[in-house]
């Protein structure tokens, strides 16, 4: 998952430094053979997971045109990615997305005052309409290699995420979330909300890899969580 700070470094074309490859030993000890990259911007998650399972098939999700080319771009010579051109949300439809000159920040939901303030760059935004597909709808026609990892990341829309995919994550062994603490967009839910979806899912709540603090007081606004699949029902109880 990607920090706005590291987002901000991408888009003025410095790289941060990558985490070392050993954080992630956790990772590959699930033994992932299939990554659903939902909210993939221009690859960026995409890129690193390769990293880490180089073995596992990654399907892409980014609505927003530029974006997916760029995408495309950087993973085509991969044998074992996809990528697909819509958003995905709890029912097929076209709507319009609130697309910020900051792409990363671009969302089906519209941006609040804070969020622009918090972070101006990211404060210009205009409408374009997309393509919007169900998880469940669009992993059927998807060889799904067991285990599979899903990761979302799509500012405020992640419980409509989850209400189209159900089946799909019902294949999940883990799930890394980017959940907020205080709302930046209109209408998105807070990290009790995901929590308590997911936990009726059949999951617990591993920890978090990467914290969003405010530049103003240094207080959490987002981070990326770690959802892993509960294996008897004393874990899925514990809260």
């Amino acid at each position: 998952m990607r920090t706005f700070i590291r987002r901000a470094l991408a888009n003025f074309g410095i790289e941060a430094k990558r985490i070392p490859k050993n954080q992630y030993g956790w990772l590959r000890d699930l033994n992932i053979n299939t990554v659903l990259d939902i909210g993939a911007n221009t690859g960026q998650f995409a890129t690193l997971i390769h990293d880490i399972l180089p073995e596992a098939d990654i399907y892409s999700f980014e609505p927003l045109g530029d974006c997916f080319e760029e995408l495309e771009r950087h993973m085509h010579h991969l044998g074992r990615f996809r990528a697909f051109r819509y958003a995905l949300g709890e029912r097929d439809d076209e709507l319009e997305i609130h697309r910020s000159e900051f792409s990363p920040s671009s969302s089906l939901l519209a941006m609040r005052q804070i969020h622009a303030q918090l972070f101006p760059y990211t404060a210009r935004t205009w409408v374009e309409r997309v393509s919007v597909r169900t998880l469940d709808g669009v992993v059927t026609g998807l060889e799904l290699r067991d285990n599979v990892l899903i990761k979302i990341d799509v500012q405020g829309y992640e419980d409509r995420v989850i209400r189209g995919g159900p089946r799909a994550l019902a294949r999940a062994k883990a799930l890394i979330v980017e959940v907020s603490f205080q709302p930046l967009y209109d209408s998105q839910p807070l990290f009790d909300s995901i929590y308590r979806m997911l936990w009726e899912l059949g999951f617990k709540y591993a920890g978090s890899m990467e914290q969003l603090m405010s530049p103003v007081d240094g207080s959490v606004l987002q981070s990326d969580a770690v959802f892993l699949r509960a294996t008897n029902d004393a874990e899925h109880d514990a809260r």
